[in-house]
């Protein structure tokens, strides 16, 4: 979820994670904590939208700046099928260490068959788990675990997210269905604002103003995405 604005690119080098460990980290997605089973079809949804825009990625488009500065399209992707197999395999196990988030940069040749197997594998583990389960969510707070629904609507918001990240590196447009915009800008207003945008790590850079009077703009800049203004 990492993400930050060009104003904060030396800072975005340091990692490729999901990184929000401040203790309110948890209760600023409260908002998603109703059951697993609310955002199943959507959470199914939006990992199959992403599909249909990574699969118009090219071995040439890797090196493509996208809105996180700092990272290349490359490094944004290999971010991403982190995050799949990383929420997967926390999901399954109640717990998951750090290096479960990361792995070797994408490659052109891996990158359709490694996106469709850390998508699928991460929407088996939120199928097979129980809405009240307890997970450890390492790189969003170390010391506090999240109900299983809470974890599915962040793993939601990421990806509807990061997905525009890849169309707008790309030079294409995406807007999520109505549906998924409604999840997503509910959880974007409840993002924390504040010092904590700022910090090394911060999931989110500062929002940024926009004078655009469109539901999905107004979250993506929310969000930090500077080219949402």
């Amino acid at each position: 979820m990492r993400c930050s604005s060009p104003r904060d690119s030396r800072r975005s080098r340091m990692t490729i994670s999901l990184v929000l460990s401040r203790p309110t980290a948890a209760a600023s997605w409260a908002w998603v904590a109703h059951t697993v089973g609310d955002f199943k079809p959507q959470h199914r949804r939006a990992l199959a939208q992403a599909g249909e825009i990574v699969a118009h990625v090219h071995a040439g488009d890797l090196a493509r700046a996208t809105p996180c500065a700092g990272w290349d399209l490359q490094a944004l992707l290999t971010h991403m099928i982190g995050q799949n197999d990383g929420f997967a395999a926390a999901v399954t196990a109640g717990d998951a260490p750090r290096s479960a988030y990361t792995r070797p940069a994408v490659t052109a040749s891996d990158l359709a068959p490694d996106w469709h197997r850390s998508a699928d594998r991460v929407l088996a583990a939120f199928a097979d788990a129980h809405s009240d389960d307890e997970v450890l969510l390492i790189e969003i707070n170390p010391d506090s675990t999240v109900p299983v629904a809470t974890a599915v609507g962040m793993h939601l918001l990421d990806t509807v997210i990061h997905t525009w990240d890849v169309a707008s590196s790309l030079g294409s447009a995406y807007r999520p269905d109505d549906e998924l915009l409604t999840i997503v800008a509910a959880g974007a207003k409840r993002v924390p604002a504040g010092a904590s945008r700022t910090e090394p790590g911060a999931a989110f850079a500062p929002a940024v103003t926009t004078d655009q009077p469109d539901p999905w703009l107004e979250t993506l800049a929310l969000l930090g995405r500077e080219s949402a203004s």
